[in-house]
């Protein structure tokens, strides 16, 4: 079977980390024996952010992006279009997106004679794909902020997934906000984690660490306040913060006012091995967000014995722990909790070893990428199965 890939968030020259997860099913998929390319929405216009911050180098990369590459052998081409800056008119940019779309879909289809297009987010890719009027079958991967409040773009998601033959959920939640939606047909198939062969040695002084984009919806700054909170207990813990964002200045800020900027480390962007090698070091993973649709960066932790902390009643770590354990729950936005928490598990050496046991085996069973793969092809087989 042949699948088109359309994805607006996918690996770029300037930013190898965006969209790592919608490439890294896309190579599940093909290693489970579907046969792919891959088309990326690309809006080579510098992001505000880049802008405001004079980052010169972030919006040259932007501008220069390669028209072709390949990734892991997988043929990717970035299709240019432009469209209004995106903070007034995101839920759009498939409108202004589909006619370049429909081109180079055309181009693909003389040389590779897809089945499918699996388009990743509602949108702008699955919008973009819908107005193409391609003939193929779309099924959409939801990976739960296009349809978590929906938003401004609400009617466009909402057309988005009545149109698609099959909707992708990453998690049992996202598939009935999606249902809810007038989705009608939905799959969850869980995205995917490497598993070391082997423990990583922890690092000399016991480490939280989150691996996330810095938005407040993370809520690093409640893992700050509980460090804070347990500085007498555990005089040598300290935080490692990986990723890049809006909070950044505002989370230094933080931890400098609580006395706490000499244990707080901001790594800043990695490229996904370097973040997840530096994760499966920690003592414990900690990302106690909210609106959290499911948090691959949980179980890239938990798939090197690294016990995970995240917020009961959040879709995600909520589905994470009922499908084994591995990863605590606690209050969102209760940084006393959360820091009870931390401390109980780090003042009980063989606990704490015993529920890295525990994440590790939850991991094996239920989120590898071999698992996510199969999954996705499976899916592709019901649609062309129905088709026919």
């Amino acid at each position: 079977m042949k699948a088109l890939i359309v994805a607006e968030y996918y690996p770029r020259a300037g930013d190898p980390v965006g969209g790592i997860w919608a490439h890294r099913q896309t190579l599940a998929a093909r290693d489970a024996g579907a046969d792919v390319r891959v088309l990326v929405l690309h809006r080579p216009v510098p992001p505000l952010s880049a802008a405001r911050a004079a980052d010169v180098g972030r919006a040259v990369s932007v501008i220069r992006q390669p028209a072709t590459a390949a990734l892991d052998g997988l043929p990717v081409q970035y299709v240019r279009y432009l469209s209004p800056p995106r903070p007034w008119s995101y839920s759009a940019w498939g409108a202004w997106a589909a006619p370049l779309l429909a081109r180079a879909i055309g181009r693909v289809r003389r040389e590779f004679a897809f089945d499918l297009v699996h388009a990743h987010y509602a949108v702008p890719a699955g919008d973009a794909v819908r107005r193409t009027a391609v003939s193929a079958p779309l099924v959409v991967s939801v990976h739960g902020h296009d349809v978590q409040g929906a938003g401004s773009g609400g009617r466009a998601i909402a057309t988005t997934l009545q149109h698609a033959r099959l909707v992708l959920a990453n998690s049992a939640g996202t598939a009935r906000r999606c249902a809810a939606l007038g989705a009608r047909d939905t799959r969850v198939v869980h995205l995917g984690a490497d598993l070391p062969p082997t423990r990583a040695a922890p690092w000399d002084r016991p480490t939280l660490v989150t691996v996330a984009h810095l938005a407040a919806r993370k809520r690093h700054a409640d893992v700050i306040s509980a460090l804070a909170l347990l500085r007498g207990r555990h005089p040598e813990l300290r935080y490692v913060i990986i990723g890049d964002g809006p909070e950044r200045q505002r989370l230094g800020e933080h931890a400098a006012s609580l006395g706490v900027a000499d244990r707080v480390e901001f790594r800043g962007q990695l490229p996904n091995v370097e973040a997840t090698a530096l994760a499966r070091s920690a003592a414990l993973f900690v990302m106690p967000s909210v609106d959290e649709a499911f948090g691959v960066a949980y179980i890239e932790a938990m798939a090197a014995w690294v016990p995970a902390i995240g917020c009961r009643g959040e879709d995600g770590p909520a589905e994470i722990a009922a499908a084994g354990g591995g990863i605590e729950l606690v209050p969102a936005r209760d940084v006393r909790a959360l820091a009870e928490r931390i401390d109980t598990l780090l003042s009980d050496r063989p606990a704490l070893v015993a529920l890295g046991g525990v994440a590790r085996d939850t991991v094996e069973r239920e989120f590898t990428w071999d698992r996510c793969g199969a999954q996705t092809v499976a899916a592709y087989e019901h649609v062309l199965g129905a088709r026919f």
